[in-house]
Parts: C-alpha cells; structure tokens; sequence
C-alpha cells in the first residue's frame, strides 16, 4: 500500500485557510460600506465628525461601542455618538435635533427603497411575457 504524499495535510489545511481568510475579508469590506453609508447619513443629519488625531483620542475611540449610534447624557444634554475605529478613524457627534433629523432620513430612505421595489414589480408585472412566445431556447 502507497502512502500519499506527507505535505498534503498541510497543503490542505493552507488552501482552507486561505479560503478562511479570504471570506472573512468580504465580510469586512460589506461592514466598511455599510459604515460608509451610515457616516453620509451622520454627516448629512448635521452630526459632527471628530478625528482620533492623536494617540490618546485613538486609544479611547478603541474602547468605545463600534459602528453603532449610541447615546450619551451629560448634564443635562442628550448626545449621539457613533464610534468607527476601523475605517475613519473618527466620532461622529450629535445632539437630540441631529438624531431627530437622522431619524427622519432613514424613515424617507426606507420609503423611497420601497417605492422602488413597487416600481420594479410593477413594471415586470405589465410586461407580456406572453407576446414574446415561449423562451425555451435549451439555457
């Protein structure tokens, strides 16, 4: 009886990792865009970006809730905060009327995203496929 050769197992278990890492580098770059999206929306709200442009601001962004809108009490004063250390870099800030305005944003985004979607099943429920005869062309 032959044995296979002794580097497969190893060859193996690279081709696995790399397939690994190579998916988990897709997941980021969706994350990174969807943070992307969100800081347009910040940014167009009137929240206020503050870069982490020294090492203690660096290490203190690190610590807080990631890519996520949080909020804060301080005094007297409600103020939204969303932390993103991994693309920017930077903390957006807002008060009660950005978080409001941002709110209102997203509601408008949702609607036109379903005015879409309606929009498209419209238009392909009005096409005669009919018309155009049978589309069995052997795909």
């Amino acid at each position: 009886m032959q044995k296979g050769s002794p580097w497969l197992p190893l060859i193996m278990m690279v081709m696995i990792l790399g397939v690994i890492l190579a998916g988990c580098a897709v997941v980021q770059e969706v994350k990174k865009s969807d943070a992307k999206g969100t800081e347009v929306w910040l940014a167009a709200a009137g929240f206020r970006v503050q870069y982490a442009d020294t090492p203690e601001k660096a290490d203190h962004l690190q610590t807080m809730t990631q890519r996520k809108l949080t909020s804060h009490q301080r005094g007297d004063k409600v103020y939204y905060i969303y932390a993103d250390a991994l693309s920017c870099k930077c903390l957006y800030i807002g008060n009660e009327e950005n978080y409001q305005r941002y709110q209102q944003l997203m509601i408008q985004e949702r609607i036109a995203d379903e005015q879409r979607m309606t929009a498209e099943m419209n238009m392909d429920a009005a096409m005669n496929w009919g018309l155009w005869g049978p589309f069995d062309y052997g795909w």
